[in-house]
């Protein structure tokens, strides 16, 4: 039985703009209820405090504005409408970590970075362990984990409260893809204890 995709995504054949797979990555992550509202709370606090960073330390003053726009654009090329949303939430967090970096200043605004950065990560990696009982996508995939993390936050809030998909039938097919993967892993853990 064939999956309906997005007509975008089969056009392009996959790739770095496919949001199924994209979603379903790091879907498959993130099934336990605990662990998605642990993510939910700290995701976007890491984004907007990594910012914050850039804007202290990096070498250029729109360091942070590049990045938060990298975010943005991608987001917007993974789909329109809840990629718009975030890359909105993006230049909020830009935004925001500019006006802190220049009332915090740069000794105090370290200090709240690494106690942010520090606790937030913490607290992902306790609901990795104690609750989803599964290392983080970051240790499989670095890039895709911190490029998709505040995205799938978002359109994992949007579908809970309003329903949204990117297109009909989006989470059914992502959904199947978690599965798939989540099965998959489950076998190699496995063999792995026989």
């Amino acid at each position: 039985m064939q999956t309906t995709s997005n007509p975008s995504t089969m056009a392009r054949g996959g790739g770095l703009l496919d949001l199924e797979r994209h979603f379903a990555f790091y879907g498959a992550y993130h099934s336990n209820p605990v662990n998605v509202f642990i993510h939910a709370l700290f995701v976007w606090p890491i984004f907007l405090t990594a910012l914050l960073l850039l804007h202290l330390t990096a070498p250029s003053l729109h360091s942070a504005a590049v990045g938060a726009a990298i975010y943005g654009a991608f987001y917007i090329s993974l789909d329109r409408r809840s990629g718009t949303l975030a890359a909105v939430l993006c230049l909020l967090c830009w935004a925001a970590s500019a006006a802190l970096a220049a009332r915090l200043g740069f000794s105090i605004g370290c200090k709240v970075v690494l106690v942010a950065q520090l606790f937030c990560w913490t607290m992902q990696f306790i609901g990795h362990g104690v609750f989803e009982k599964r290392a983080p996508a970051l240790l499989d995939n670095l890039v895709q984990a911190f490029l998709m993390g505040p995205y799938f936050v978002l359109l994992e809030i949007l579908h809970k409260f309003s329903g949204y998909e990117p297109y009909p039938g989006f989470h059914a097919n992502v959904q199947k893809l978690i599965d798939a993967n989540r099965k998959e892993w489950e076998d190699k853990k496995a063999k792995k204890m026989t």
